[in-house]
Order: C-alpha cells, then structure tokens, then sequence
C-alpha cells in the first residue's frame, strides 16, 4: 500500500484533489498519517466519487475537509485558507499543514494557428489556463506561507509532465503552463528555503487519467509511452502518489527546486 513505511504528521492541501494524481495523492498521505484538505470542481454527477474518496480517508482515521470550489477563483482561494486557518487553530494546530500538492488540470487544448483562425486558442483562453495551471500555484502558496498555515519542514509539488518542454498538436497552451509551473517552482523554492520549505515539480510519465483523454491523440501518446517505456507499462497515480509520500519525509530537507521524474524511465528513452 502507498505510504507503508513513512510517517507522516500534520495536515496535506491537494488542489484537484477528486481524480487522477490529486485523489492518489490524497488517499496515499492519509495512509501514511496526514489529514486532508481537498479542492476540487465537481458538478453533481462526479460528486459521489468525491464522497468515496473523503469516506475513504476518514476510514483510515483522518480528518477530510474538501472544497467544491474553483481553485483559481481569488475569492474562493482566500475563504477556503481562511477556513483551512479556523480548522488548525480549532485543533489547536496551527502551521502543521506539511503538503501543497498542485494537481490543477484545467485548460484549454487549441491549435495557435488554426483554419480557419477564428478557431485558435484566444487570449481569454490562453490566459486562463496559465493562471489555472500555473500561476494559481504562486497564489495559494502565498496564502498558506502568509497565514501561518507551512513552515519549516513544509512541502510544495507541482505537477507537470513532458509535454513542458515537447511540442504535441493542440497542447500549446498547456505545455506554455507547464514550463511557466516549473519557473514558479523554482524561484518559491529559493524564496523559501530560507524558510525550511521545499518546492519540487513532479514529472510524471503518460499516465491514464481524465485530464489525458481530453487531449487530442491520447490513444497514440499512450501506445507510444508504453512502447518505450523501461518498466512495460504505463505510469499510474499510484506511483506517483508513492513517490510523494517518500518525499515528503523530513529527510528530504535538501532536495528542493527540481523536475523530479516519476516515469519508469519514460522520458530516458528517445
């Protein structure tokens, strides 16, 4: 199981925590000892999978507060910190929030140059999935570093994927968010080392989850990965979820502002 042999203590923060890397993630730190804060936009048909997901942490003897939100809404950002705040100081457990994972995977997959261009990527288009998968990464750890919520021994993840830096039809945008996510890594992790906070971007290899089979071609990209791939299949959120939990082990103080692969190899080979 994810998490057997770390002990974890204290609160994780999952943006996009309802599916993919993010519900892993969170089903893998509570494993391993934390509570979870959970944000997610689900309309009311995925809902269920959510409550699953919050059951499944509280069986486990954790505490689950999940936010039906949009995570890049100021607003929103603000009173949900505001509420995570109330929460620790309740418990009489402020600073104790350990893990900021970033696992917002919502934007738009538009050519730049289209035929006719009118169906181009457009800058409302273009800005607002920078800002969802890039920029709201810089906003919210602002709000937990500026309330007192991390501290020493705090742990910032970012996902990103390949496709940062590697052209694939249609994913422009994306791959503009991508490379821009891995920029803000690595100057909060200088920012915040002084702090005892670490910030490093996740790579993970082509794995089946929602946010790839919205992209274009993803049939392909998948045969393709597993093709190439060393280990002979797919990476999946459980091996990502794994990798974070050992990373966020005290020990891991000095590993901070870097891509770390999670891929079996993957992006190795050509």
């Amino acid at each position: 199981m994810a998490g057997e042999g770390v002990r974890l203590s204290g609160w994780a923060l999952v943006l996009g925590a309802s599916s993919g890397f993010g519900e892993a993630t969170s089903l893998a730190l509570a494993r391993a000892g934390l509570h979870v804060f959970g944000v997610h936009l689900d309309r009311k048909a995925t809902l269920p999978n959510v409550e699953r997901i919050v059951g499944e942490i509280r069986a486990l003897g954790r505490e689950a507060h999940f936010f039906n939100v949009n995570a890049a809404d100021p607003e929103k950002r603000a009173e949900v910190a505001g509420q995570m705040q109330k929460t620790l100081e309740a418990r009489g457990e402020p600073g104790t929030l350990r893990v900021l994972l970033h696992s917002l995977a919502f934007g738009t997959l538009k050519l730049y140059i289209a035929d006719p261009l009118k169906d181009a990527v457009t800058q409302a288009q273009m800005d607002m999935t920078l800002d969802v998968m890039a920029h709201s990464l810089v906003y919210w750890t602002q709000e937990v570093v500026g309330r007192g919520l991390m501290g020493r021994g705090g742990r910032i993840y970012a996902m990103t994927s390949s496709g940062g830096a590697r052209v694939l039809p249609h994913y422009g945008p994306v791959s503009a968010a991508k490379a821009a996510l891995e920029s803000h890594i690595r100057q909060l992790a200088a920012e915040l080392m002084p702090r005892g906070i670490t910030a490093n971007s996740i790579r993970a290899g082509v794995t089946d989850t929602p946010a790839l089979q919205k992209i274009p071609g993803h049939d392909e990209i998948k045969f393709q990965a597993h093709r190439r791939n060393p280990g002979g299949r797919l990476t999946t959120p459980e091996d990502v979820a794994r990798a974070i939990v050992v990373l966020s082990h005290p020990d891991t103080y000095w590993i901070t502002g870097n891509v770390i692969g999670v891929d079996g190899g993957e992006d190795i080979v050509g």
